[in-house]
């Protein structure tokens, strides 16, 4: 198993079943921190460098705010224009300087293996935060715990389940790095529904192949939702060769309560990694969903944030340490109330 502490969180191919138990079991014991029943500083005094070189809001946000409550600071630098890189600084000379300010370092970047490249440099903790089209290894833990949660209110597990992976299953690294950690898994059956030119990659696929699990390709959503856990993508306009490319696609996978109602299960729960498209010609998961009480996607932005305090813990080596400095919180929250 990963022994965690000084090391990079890069990919999920780093983590075994027994790893991701752990990770799930101290981010249980972040609860009373997220939901400001308690606060602590153990952290206090380390700084996180959050550097985010592609557009974010939820993960950006999330590492940060994980980093806050145990009771670090946090320096950001977003956007590839506003650093050092704009004037030709290499990854690892980058990773060099920062390292050398901050105590752990949150990455994004557009290039796929970038965080890997600047991790070579850095004396610190790296924590992945999505590398173009390649990993996403903190939303695929969040995403996972999301689902283990969901499907216990019906009495299920993940072992055995039926998920429907639906959308931009190409460029759509959260459910590249998913796919991959539900390996650790048994029998799984995945309903990959995407346009014939979005299909999961190969390399995903044979993984999946390869660890015992069914798989069906297909390219419509009628018929292919009846899924314990149906996860939509938004098409990843952005990755594609031109807009043009993009638009062909955008809309053609809208999930709104009357398909739900048509195609799903009673008790099919609703996720995506967000952000959703919801301008008028693509609304991937219709804003008539919100009252669906199967609809998780909120659920899973609150599971980021324990997730992400989880690894910034066990990363640090204070996972064991945590309510040696918790004291009261003294401002009103309505989160103490839930």
């Amino acid at each position: 198993m990963l022994s965690f502490q000084g090391e990079n969180i890069l990919s999920v191919n780093q983590l075994d079943r027994e790893a991701i138990e752990l990770i799930f079991e101290v981010a249980k014991r972040m609860e009373p921190y997220a939901k400001k029943h308690k606060r602590t500083q153990v952290l206090e005094g380390a700084v996180l460098a959050n550097l985010f070189f592609e557009p974010s809001t939820r993960t950006r946000v999330s590492f940060g705010t994980a980093f806050n409550l145990l009771g670090g600071l946090v320096r950001e630098t977003t956007g590839m224009q506003s650093s050092a890189l704009a004037k030709g600084e290499s990854l690892y000379d980058t990773a060099r300087v920062i390292s050398a300010y901050a105590d752990a370092v949150a990455m994004r970047h557009p290039d796929a293996g970038s965080v890997a490249e600047f991790a070579t440099g850095s004396d610190v903790p790296v924590l992945n935060g999505g590398d173009g089209p390649n990993e996403h290894p903190t939303q695929a833990l969040l995403d996972l715990l999301t689902i283990d949660r969901e499907l216990s209110r019906f009495g299920r597990g993940v072992d055995g389940m039926h998920i429907a992976l639906v959308g931009d299953l190409k460029y759509g690294r959260t459910v590249h790095s998913l796919s991959k950690l539900l390996c650790h898994y048994k029998n799984i059956k995945f309903s990959m529904v995407a346009p014939d030119g979005l299909q999961m990659p190969d390399y995903v696929l044979d993984a999946v192949t390869n660890a015992g699990h069914k798989i069906e390709l297909v390219s419509k959503m009628e018929g292919n939702l009846a899924a314990d856990i149906v996860y939509q993508t938004r098409i990843q306009e952005e990755r594609f060769p031109s807009q043009e490319e993009a638009n062909k696609y955008r809309g053609g996978f809208r999930i709104s309560q009357a398909i739900y109602d048509a195609h799903c299960k009673p008790e099919s729960v609703l996720m995506h990694p967000l952000p959703r498209d919801s301008r008028s010609d693509a609304n991937e998961l219709d804003n008539d969903l919100n009252s669906n009480d199967n609809l998780a996607i909120f659920r899973q932005v609150q599971n980021g944030v324990l997730i992400r305090m989880a690894l910034f813990a066990l990363t640090l080596g204070v996972e064991n340490k945590v309510q040696q400095y918790e004291t009261n919180v003294p401002w009103f929250s309505r989160k103490r109330q839930s």
